[in-house]
């Protein structure tokens, strides 16, 4: 593959994802929209044709590492492990 179609593929990659960034910001206001409305009636489940929506809490319990790393550092060094990944970018 050429430069010159890198760089055209790399362009089309940028309009591409610029679109995508649009619909998931498009889909985030009609999110919140149908969340005020439920708030409006005061409500965790409602029905709206064929769709049932729900918009419950949700309670979760995480392990908090830094609070833990500065009590028992040793132990927390003890049970890391490294982990290998690849990040791919572009900058222009």
């Amino acid at each position: 593959m050429s430069i010159n179609e890198l760089e055209s593929r790399i362009a089309k990659m940028q309009e591409w994802e610029a679109l995508a960034a649009e619909a998931q910001a498009e889909a985030e206001a009609i999110r919140d929209t149908i969340k005020a409305e439920m708030l409006e009636r005061n409500t965790e489940e409602l029905t709206a044709g064929r769709f049932i929506i729900r918009w419950t809490s949700v309670v979760s319990n995480r392990f908090d590492s830094s609070a833990f790393k500065k009590v028992h550092g040793d132990l927390y060094k003890a049970f890391c492990k490294a982990t290998s990944s690849r990040r791919f970018t572009i900058s222009a």
